[in-house]
C-alpha cells in the first residue's frame, strides 16, 4: 500500500490503491508519477530579500521563492523545490532537518536563524577597527555549541600590537586554529586555504575587518565570476545579499556573512554559557558543586584557575557577560 507522510491524511483511499494495483487506473498513477517526479532537492546558496538562490542536485542553479510565510530558509539549508509553470523562479516547498544552527537573538528577545549546516567557523579580526575579543568569543562560544570547529583569523597581520599576539595566543592555547595573514599581500593565505579546503565554513566578524578582502583572496582569479552573482538576481541594483555561500578552488565552500557591530548567540539558558568555552568547560569537572555556575559559588575550579592565570581573566569576564546578557534577554530587560 502507498504509504502517506501525514497520518492523518492519507494519499489516497484504500479501494482505490485496490484498483491502481489491478491497472484500472493507470491514469491516476501516472499523474501520480509527474508529481513527484518534479520535486527536486536543493541547497540554499544566496539570500536575497525576497527570494532565494539554490543550487540543485544536478547541478543548476536556479533562483527560488518561498511557499507562505511559515518556512524561513537561511543560506545552507537542504530544500525541498518544484518548478513553477511558465516560470523561471522554482519554488521551495519545505525544508530538510538541519545539522545545526548559528544563532542570535533578534531586538524581540527572538532566536534568529543565519545560517545553517556548517562545519567550521571562521572569526575574523584585525588592528583596524580595534579588535573586540568579546565578540570573537561569543562567536566561538557558538561554534562550540554547534559541535563544529572554529579558527581565529587575523587580518592585515603586518600592523599586528603585543596586545593582539597575547590574544591570538591565548586562543591558540585553549586549541583553536589560529591564523595571522594579509590579504593585501597574500601572506599567511595558504595555511587559510588548508583549514577550509573540506569545509563548509562561515567568515564572521566585525564590519569593516576584511572578511570580503579575505574571500577575494581566497578566489584568486574566480573573483569576477562570483561577483555576478548579485547582478543575477533580477531584484535590482541596490538589493542587499544578507549571505552568499561560495565554493572555494581548492576545495569546501565558505558562506559570506555581513558584518556586526556586535553578536550573540542565542541561548536557552544562562547554565549553556559554559558549555561554549572550552577551558571553563574542562574546568567545570573539578568544581565541588555538579550544579556551578562559575560566578560566586564555593569551591569553583573556574574561579580558581582564573585567579592563578591558567584561564585568562579576559576569557572570564567574556563568560560572564554572555550569562548577563542571556538572563537579561530572557527577562526581557535587554
Amino acid at each position: 500500500m502507498i504509504e502517506s507522510l501525514d497520518v492523518h491524511k492519507p494519499v489516497i483511499s484504500r479501494s482505490i490503491q485496490m484498483r491502481l494495483l489491478d491497472g484500472s487506473l493507470a491514469g491516476v498513477v501516472m499523474v501520480h508519477a509527474v508529481y513527484t517526479s518534479a520535486m527536486n532537492h536543493a541547497t540554499v546558496i544566496a539570500t536575497y530579500s525576497r527570494r532565494m538562490r539554490v543550487a540543485l542536485d544536478d547541478g543548476r542553479e536556479v533562483f527560488a521563492r518561498i511557499k507562505g510565510k511559515r518556512l524561513k530558509p537561511v543560506c545552507g539549508d537542504q530544500v525541498t523545490v518544484e518548478p513553477i509553470e511558465q516560470e523561471d523562479d522554482w519554488l521551495i516547498t519545505e525544508i530538510g532537518v538541519r545539522r545545526n544552527e548559528l544563532t542570535r537573538p533578534n531586538m524581540r528577545g527572538k532566536v534568529e536563524v543565519l545560517a545553517a549546516n556548517l562545519d567550521y567557523l571562521v572569526v575574523v579580526a584585525a588592528a583596524e577597527p580595534k579588535p573586540d575579543w568579546f565578540i570573537v568569543d561569543r562567536y566561538l562560544c557558538a561554534a562550540e555549541l554547534m559541535g563544529i570547529d572554529a579558527c581565529v583569523v587575523f587580518n592585515k597581520s603586518d600592523i599586528g600590537t603585543a596586545d593582539v599576539r597575547y590574544e591570538l595566543d591565548t586562543y591558540f592555547d585553549i586549541g583553536y586554529d589560529v591564523v595571522a595573514c594579509s590579504a593585501l599581500t597574500g601572506d599567511g593565505m595558504d595555511n587559510l586555504r588548508g583549514l577550509l579546503a573540506t569545509h563548509r565554513a562561515i567568515i564572521v566578524g566585525q564590519s569593516g575587518v576584511g572578511k570580503s578582502s579575505i574571500i577575494n583572496s581566497l578566489l584568486g582569479d574566480q573573483v569576477q565570476k562570483t561577483s555576478a552573482i548579485s547582478d543575477k538576481s533580477r531584484e535590482g541594483r541596490h538589493t542587499t545579499v544578507n549571505s552568499a555561500m561560495i565554493s572555494l578552488p581548492g576545495g569546501g565552500a565558505i558562506i559570506d556573512s555581513p558584518g556586526v557591530r556586535d553578536y550573540a548567540p542565542a541561548l536557552a539558558s544562562s547554565t549553556i554559557a559554559s558549555q561554549g568555552f572550552r577551558e571553563i568547560r574542562h574546568a567545570a569537572q573539578e568544581c565541588r558543586f555538579a550544579n556551578c555556575r562559575h560566578l560566586r559559588e564555593p569551591g569553583c575550579a573556574v574561579k580558581a584557575k582564573c585567579e592563578e592565570g591558567s584561564i585568562s581573566p579576559r576569557r572570564y569576564e567574556s563568560f560572564k557577560r554572555i550569562v548577563n546578557l542571556t538572563e537579561q534577554l530572557a527577562e526581557g530587560r535587554y
